[in-house]
């Protein structure tokens, strides 16, 4: 659906993207994930044709961005949804103005534009807030209200920038959840530009983490999380303090394995004793994943590892 391949992206003598390369498939929910100024939303610019690319190839249903003319850009922009952190509604306009503002652009017929936005109010679950004001809706209602507008053209790509970031927890999930029904329903592929790894674990399949430009990590979610790498570490400001003596293993439960009782399996097949230094599970996108630190002796350690390989568990050394 689109695939970048060796894109780089200059501001004067600065590099912002330096050699991304990715694939989002038809039907996904893709992650961009960074810290401010790690080149995200200049992605999510280049994907939608907002912004140039210096080199390498950025291709959205086989069309490269790059080539397109003028008016093949309107056309490309068409199936393109937005949705924004601030909403961007215009204030003077009610609720149904609002999302029909795009399908009166493209001339469509006011009997299509009536029954379309009444079915994306309906969809959003305000279909009791036609005739209200933006200055009348909570923050929650108003991004309902923008991603309603961002499907009243039926695109196939729905691109969102920071679109939670201004709401509350609660609201932040409700609207995620929203965004999760709509991807089931209309298979469309959404694209999330985000700081939140919250939000990465609610709902992205895949995830992208971007640092000054760079990837720093792209994989399925679940990976990325359950055995995160140092820079993914460093990301997540996740420190681990282990005991100085003895041998710290660190045993990862993907979503398979989250709830097997093996800790005490083996301490109970293996007849020792072994101290639990920490441990966590996790949601990641509605799946359980987890790891666990023990500390045991020097001399436990090659019974320890030759029991988990045996297992084929996850594991290493700290």
């Amino acid at each position: 659906m689109i695939n970048i391949k060796n894109l780089n992206k200059h501001y004067g003598d600065v590099k912002v993207l330096n050699n991304i390369s990715i694939d989002i498939k038809k039907g996904e929910i893709f992650a961009i994930v960074g810290h401010s100024g790690a080149g995200k939303s200049t992605l999510m610019r280049c994907i939608n044709g907002l912004e140039d690319y210096s080199d390498g190839s950025l291709q959205v249903k086989n069309k490269e961005i790059k080539n397109l003319k003028k008016n093949e850009l309107r056309e490309f922009r068409k199936n393109i949804g937005m949705i924004f952190q601030h909403f961007s509604l215009i204030q003077r306009k009610t609720v149904f103005e609002n999302v029909a503002l795009p399908m009166q652009l493209w001339g469509y017929s006011k009997d299509e534009i009536s029954k379309k936005v009444k079915d994306l109010l309906s969809l959003v679950g305000l279909d009791e807030k036609l005739q209200s004001y933006p200055s009348e809706l909570s923050g929650g209602q108003k991004q309902r209200v923008a991603i309603a507008r961002a499907l009243t053209l039926d695109p196939e790509v729905l691109l969102s920038d920071e679109a939670t970031s201004a709401l509350d927890p609660n609201t932040t999930t409700s609207i995620l959840n929203l965004l999760k029904e709509i991807n089931e329903k209309l298979n469309i592929t959404i694209v999330l530009v985000t700081h939140e790894m919250e939000v990465v674990k609610q709902i992205a399949q895949k995830a992208l983490l971007l640092e000054h430009g760079n990837i720093i990590g792209f994989d399925d979610t679940e990976e990325l999380f359950l055995k995160p790498d140092e820079k993914m570490k460093e990301f997540l400001g996740e420190t681990e303090v282990v005991p100085e003596d003895g041998v710290n293993i660190k045993i990862y439960f993907p979503k398979d394995n989250a709830f097997q009782s093996f800790i005490t399996k083996m301490a109970r097949e293996l007849d020792m004793d072994f101290n639990i230094v920490w441990g966590k599970l996790e949601e990641i996108n509605t799946h359980i994943v987890g790891n666990m630190v023990i500390n045991i002796k020097e001399s436990d350690k090659e019974k320890v590892t030759n029991y988990i390989k045996e297992h084929e568990i996850i594991w290493e050394v700290l």
